[in-house]
């Protein structure tokens, strides 16, 4: 490969099922870079340069940064992306890119970007996080809970640091950078109370910026934001985590304990059964991964893939579609089949027609949530036909907003 005078031949790992990217200049900082592959897309604040490059096979996010880095970036990534953690998928890892390895260029990180992703400047809709507080507290919650059920210590956690999407009648969160981090097999107390404090200094900094940039004096509400995302992070992680002691003849309250889990979305990985008092009582230690039980549910079902919001509001539509189906496994699967052949992919493809703009799952899940609504107040189910033409009169509304941050 041809290199200019006193410049190192770079280095170059790029997973399978990606293009090679040796048509971009990898031995020039990403500011001297002209090509046509360039997207100018919305991108957060970063203390490193990011560009986006359009390929056939997708949208790509290219951030330079130093080599230990950017190791230890992708290193990190990968291991969340085997342990099916949120975060964004790695690409490739670009070294050697000049002769300085502590130099901001000297490294690059490429990452799949993430369709319908924006930042929290985006999310922002007045003081507070306007009405989307409590769902941006709950969803930020939760990213903390799935990355330390995977053993993996931030260290950097902060509003900038996260991409979003909307997620049925929620959020979706997921870590976008990783230098920082580290993986264990297991989080202490401590090394968890730690990120915790690193995210709330994060966070009010975040939002006093925001303040600052905006002229506007930060509010006490946006200042401890981190306060209030730390409360919601432990009321979760103990009901993840919890422990419970059972009587030895009330085994179906393990049962129980799994469809809670379920209904928050996590994996039941492991359940750990203990005999105490003289084997009179059981404690249940239960084991969870991370939070995708709907999305595993409906991709075995039917093959369709969705975020675990979405997931969840389409199962109800395909158990309604399929509550009249024999009886037998065969029944059900072929219903679940007609369901997609019938109902998804049709109305899929009314969305891209008549929602070209929107993220066409996201845009069927508050159809159908719209459908409910129109059908609950009309007192008798209302066809597909008739719901969608209401569903886009009214200016295709979403979910209503909720305030809370409520644990079954």
């Amino acid at each position: 490969m041809y290199c200019p005078p006193g410049m190192p031949e770079f280095t170059m790992t790029v997973r399978a099922g990606h293009p090679d990217f040796l048509d971009l200049p990898w031995q020039k900082g990403l500011t001297e870079w002209d090509s046509d592959r360039f997207l100018d897309l919305p991108k957060g604040i970063s203390r490193h340069e990011v560009r986006f490059v359009g390929y056939d096979s997708g949208i790509y996010a290219i951030k330079e940064l130093p080599t230990r880095p950017a190791r230890q970036d992708y290193s990190v990534l990968r291991a969340l992306e085997e342990a099916n953690g949120p975060s964004v998928t790695p690409v490739g890892l670009i070294e050697a890119r000049h002769p300085d390895p502590t130099v901001e260029q000297s490294a690059a990180l490429i990452t799949r970007y993430v369709d319908f992703s924006f930042s929290y400047r985006e999310l922002l809709e007045g003081p507070r996080f306007g009405r989307r507080r409590g769902q941006m507290l709950a969803a930020f919650a939760t990213l903390l809970v799935e990355l330390h059920l995977t053993g993996c210590f931030w260290g950097d956690c902060s509003l900038s640091n996260v991409l979003y999407l909307f997620d049925a009648a929620a959020i979706q969160t997921l870590m976008v950078d990783a230098e920082t981090a580290k993986m264990y097999a297991e989080l202490s107390a401590g090394q968890r109370q730690e990120d915790l404090e690193i995210m709330k200094v994060n966070v009010a900094g975040g939002m006093a910026d925001i303040a600052a940039s905006l002229g506007q004096e930060v509010e006490y509400e946006d200042l401890t934001l981190g306060e209030a995302i730390e409360e919601r992070y432990h009321e979760l992680w103990g009901h993840v985590t919890a422990e419970f002691l059972i009587s030895a003849d009330e085994r179906w309250r393990i049962t129980e304990r799994v469809r809670d889990l379920n209904d928050l979305g996590f994996n039941v990985e492991q359940i750990d059964l203990e005999a105490v008092d003289n084997g009179d009582r059981l404690r249940i230690e239960t084991v969870v991964a991370g939070r995708s039980y709907h999305t595993g549910r409906l991709r075995d079902l039917t093959g369709v893939e969705a975020s675990e919001g979405q997931a969840t509001q389409i199962l109800t539509d395909l158990h309604h579609f399929t509550a009249d189906a024999a009886p037998s496994p065969q029944g059900k699967a072929l219903g679940a089949i007609r369901w997609r052949v019938e109902v998804f992919e049709p109305m899929l493809a009314r969305m891209r027609t008549e929602v070209p703009d929107a993220n066409p799952v996201q845009a069927f899940s508050d159809y159908l949530h719209f459908r409910y609504l129109a059908s609950r107040d009309a007192g008798y189910d209302i066809d597909n036909d008739t719901a969608l033409a209401a569903w886009l009169d009214a200016g295709r509304p979403g979910y209503p907003i909720e305030e809370g941050f409520v644990i079954n």
